[in-house]
């Protein structure tokens, strides 16, 4: 599998994240889905990645988006880091994709320095594997931060990094 930065305007990647937001606005509530499409995930705060076998079929996406500083709850001039646009392709489940991805999008918010990276995911049951996902690599459960406000819809996860480390959660 090659993880590498991708922009996400190719025709594979925007079909995979327009089942993604498709998905979205179907299991919550159109003012509780945060999820970024093609055109949003261009900023240049977000830093966008694509999973590809040797062959260069997609097989999911991730991305990392720095959060301003001076934002509430924005870790301070440490950086803090959110995940988003966590997607693998349906032919793809099981094959350790997202964790591969995760690792990778965590090795990128460590090599900054950020001091955390946070997320935002549902509370149906159709994101109970993303939250075990996320629990598995160390996400605690945490507050809004950034520009979220409470939300019933919402799970906010965040996971602390170490000052200057590197991280292997792919196992």
């Amino acid at each position: 599998m090659i993880i590498a930065p991708e922009t996400p305007t190719g025709a594979d990647v925007r079909a995979l994240l327009d089942e993604h937001l498709a998905d979205m606005f179907a299991t919550s509530p159109p003012e509780s889905v945060h999820a970024l499409d093609h055109t949003a995930l261009l900023a240049p705060s977000v830093t966008f990645l694509a999973a590809r076998d040797d062959a260069g079929v997609l097989l999911g996406c991730g991305a990392l988006a720095e959060l301003a500083p001076g934002a509430p709850d924005g870790a301070g001039a440490a950086g803090h880091g959110e995940l988003k646009s966590m997607r693998t392709a349906r032919a793809a489940r099981g094959r350790g994709v997202a964790s591969a991805v995760l690792a990778r999008l965590l090795e990128l918010a460590a090599g900054r320095g950020y001091a955390r990276v946070s997320l935002e995911t549902g509370t149906q049951e159709f994101f109970a594997p993303a939250r075990r996902l996320y629990a598995r690599h160390g996400f605690v459960e945490c507050g809004p931060f950034g520009s979220y406000a409470l939300d019933p819809h919402s799970v906010f996860m965040t996971l602390p990094l170490p000052a200057g480390a590197l991280l292997d959660r792919a196992g």
